[in-house]
């Protein structure tokens, strides 16, 4: 009887599903995937915010009722290890890139790599610096994959990235996971065990609340864009304009002379 629960729970785990991957691995499975995730470009499916929020509730009182029996993680193992991992994932991507260059991305779209991954994380490189983009890759799912090796392809020095891979790391692991353990309780009260059901709203503010900076960034790059060609449009008219003039001038100058010489 108790193997054919065993079995029957064994078939109904959800690798993508967070609340499953926490009850069943602990800790050390947070820890994998968050190497996972942020190391191998094979990872970037893996549910990274919403684990951490999860990791983080289930550090408190409420979790072995919320998750079963067994679950509750250290929450100190969570704020000292997830960073780690997320470090050393990210660096061993960036190695990898610098390493094997384009050729880590030269394969045929399928349902798990797409080239547009790679051109993503590209363009967020180019657009925002190698510093800034680090930091905050982490917060933007896939992307937080594939820029750490396109951080090598490009050339970005590996101490360089390694001072901002950390300070991304730490910000996004302990702050997300810090969420979720100071809200647990509340969240508790409000839903019970339910939690599963209501953790893709919780990680969508949480994830918005960490892009509002590219946002910003976006929303004033496109403001400058327009206020350029609105600059460029005044100052060629008036340009254009005196030349008109000065041309016009000319010709009324020739012509009179013309005049002048026949009578």
């Amino acid at each position: 009887m108790e193997t054919t629960r065993a079995l029957a729970d064994n078939l109904a785990f959800n690798p993508l599903d967070p609340k499953d991957l926490v009850h069943t691995f602990g800790l050390y499975g947070v820890w994998a995937i968050l190497f996972a995730e942020t190391g191998l470009l094979v990872g970037f499916f893996f549910p990274g915010d919403s684990l951490l929020f999860l990791a983080g509730v289930a550090a408190t009182p409420v979790a072995d009722a919320i998750f079963g029996d067994g679950t509750k993680l250290s929450l100190a193992g969570l704020l000292i290890g997830a960073p780690l991992c997320a470090i050393a994932g990210a660096q061993l991507g960036h190695y990898l890139g610098a390493r094997y260059g384009t050729r880590m991305f030269e394969k045929p779209d399928s349902k798990l790599f797409k080239r547009e991954y790679v051109e993503k994380a590209e363009h967020y490189f180019q657009k925002f610096g190698p510093a800034k983009a680090v930091v905050l890759a982490r917060f933007i799912p896939i992307v937080r994959t594939f820029l750490n090796p396109v951080a090598g392809v490009l050339g970005m020095p590996a101490k360089q990235f390694f001072v901002w891979n950390v300070v991304g790391a730490i910000l996004w692991t302990d702050g997300i996971i810090l969420i979720g353990y100071l809200l647990a309780g509340k969240i508790y009260d409000a839903i019970g065990t339910h939690i599963d059901r209501y953790i893709l709203p919780f990680v969508a503010l949480i994830v918005l609340i960490s892009i509002l900076p590219i946002i910003i960034e976006v929303v004033r790059d496109r403001r400058a864009s327009k206020r350029a060609k609105e600059m460029a449009v005044i100052g060629v008219s008036p340009v254009a304009g005196i030349a008109d003039a000065i041309t016009g001038d000319d010709d009324d100058h020739r012509s009179h002379r013309g005049s002048h010489r026949a009578n």
